[in-house]
């Protein structure tokens, strides 16, 4: 039996990933900062955060939305909820949820220091029950938490997301796992992709951006 190949931290070659960082509008002060706390509290766990490029790429699509109200499954530290909050109106609006407390305590400490701070709402708990709390639309739905609950998420936001809304699913090549899933988050991630594949009410697309991004819109 042949042994199993490493898997990648980044599917995109560091140099390729550089060189886009460097041709990408950089990050504010506070988010720097924030990418550092969460390496320095969380090490190697940092791998689940945003990317800069894919940050950026989310702020870019809600302020082309024109987007008031943003939905995100999965807030990890913070650094996407507050790059999308950044593209809001001063009225507008952001519910990010996650249930880790380690993860949030951080979170909630950077929203506080931001002067986009006041648009974010951050509820814990798990994310399928407060998304049956929730009334949409929301403009842009954005999901990157746990991979076992992708399908159920999908299908709980589906009905909130407004008539020309963007929902945006993270990690949806997994390091290339995808091509040969072994585990159950590898099999989890593809079954996702199956499940909005087969499902009449969308058009999608995937992308190979970072992990790997799929854009559902209604059909």
């Amino acid at each position: 039996m042949c042994a199993a190949q490493p898997i990648p931290e980044r599917i995109t070659p560091d140099a390729i990933t550089d060189y886009a960082l460097r041709h990408s509008t950089p990050l504010p002060p506070l988010l720097d900062e924030l990418l550092a706390t969460t390496r320095e509290r969380l090490g190697r766990i940092v791998v689940w955060a945003n990317g800069p490029a894919e940050a950026t790429f989310l702020q870019v699509l809600a302020r082309s939305l024109g987007a008031r109200r943003i939905l995100e499954v999965g807030t990890f530290t913070g650094f996407s909820a507050l790059m999308m909050a950044a593209a809001l109106p001063d009225d507008g609006e952001l519910i990010t949820c996650d249930v880790d407390p380690e993860f949030l305590e951080i979170a909630r400490s950077f929203i506080a220091r931001s002067p986009d701070g006041h648009k974010i709402q951050v509820r814990q708990g798990p994310a399928l029950e407060t998304l049956k709390t929730l009334s949409g639309p929301f403009d842009l739905v954005f999901v990157d938490a746990d991979k076992e609950n992708y399908v159920g998420y999908f299908d709980a936001a589906l009905p909130l997301l407004a008539p020309n809304g963007m929902m945006i699913v993270d990690n949806v090549l997994w390091r290339g796992r995808v091509l040969h899933p072994e585990t159950e988050e590898d099999h989890a991630i593809v079954a996702f992709a199956e499940h909005v594949q087969r499902d009449p009410r969308v058009t999608n697309v995937m992308l190979t951006t970072g992990d790997g991004v799929m854009v559902i819109r209604h059909r």
